[in-house]
């Protein structure tokens, strides 16, 4: 993964953001899908946004324990087929990334702290790779559900690309938001179900490490 550069200390990077306002084989099964609709929500409070930043496995296990966040379902976005299986993804051949759809609540957490982590644990340098992850499945995206979530996101990746935080550039992309396909159960809550995993200890565990160190004041009790 690309490190942050020297001259840009992370705490640096923190105050700019707040400034702004292979996964394992699953079993083959129909994903379910979840429209844009964000009028249908019952809470006011209540906000969602969908993100992919390599196997969904990593970011679920990660924004589980940020405190704020209500729900995070693994699944599938931005592709052209309907009811994608864990399989059909992995051909490459559907468009679709690996997303987590996160339900937050905004009186304790935001945008601003969400994408701040996003950008702290996964590299969004790397086209359609996270490590030894590789394929369009794997790219880094933010899928807006409207103009405010849209501009927050152009926002922090034009402060990080102004602040050459990076030594590459960034090549995360910011795209509206269609339906989300919510992958099989066996790929949900899956760092705590199989934590001891190969995958989970090599890959998933530093990730969340990584976050509990930096966050240690944002987990969740």
């Amino acid at each position: 993964m690309t490190h942050f550069i020297q001259k840009t200390p992370l705490l640096l990077l923190f105050g700019l953001i707040l400034s702004l306002q292979s996964c394992g084989q699953g079993k083959q099964a129909s994903s379910s899908p979840t429209k844009n609709n964000p009028q249908k929500m019952s809470n006011t409070n209540l906000d969602t946004i969908t993100l992919a930043g390599g196997c969904y496995w990593c970011i679920e296990a990660i924004y589980q324990r940020l405190d704020g966040v209500v729900s995070v379902e693994s699944g599938f976005s931005g592709g052209t087929m309907k009811n994608p299986s864990y399989r059909d993804v992995c051909t490459g051949q559907t468009g679709h990334a690996e997303v987590v759809q996160i339900t937050y609540d905004k009186t304790k957490t935001n945008l601003d702290e969400i994408f701040k982590v996003f950008f702290t644990v996964h590299d969004p340098t790397t086209l359609n790779r996270q490590g030894n992850d590789e394929g369009t499945q794997y790219r880094s995206a933010i899928f807006y559900r409207n103009e405010e979530q849209k501009k927050a996101a152009q926002d922090i990746i034009k402060a990080l690309t102004d602040a050459k935080v990076y030594s590459n550039p960034i090549v995360t992309e910011v795209t509206p938001f269609s339906v989300f396909y919510k992958a099989e159960d066996y790929h949900q809550d899956y760092y705590n179900q199989h934590g001891s995993q190969p995958y989970c200890q090599i890959v998933i565990r530093p990730k969340v490490e990584k976050f509990e160190k930096v966050f240690k004041d944002r987990i969740k009790k």
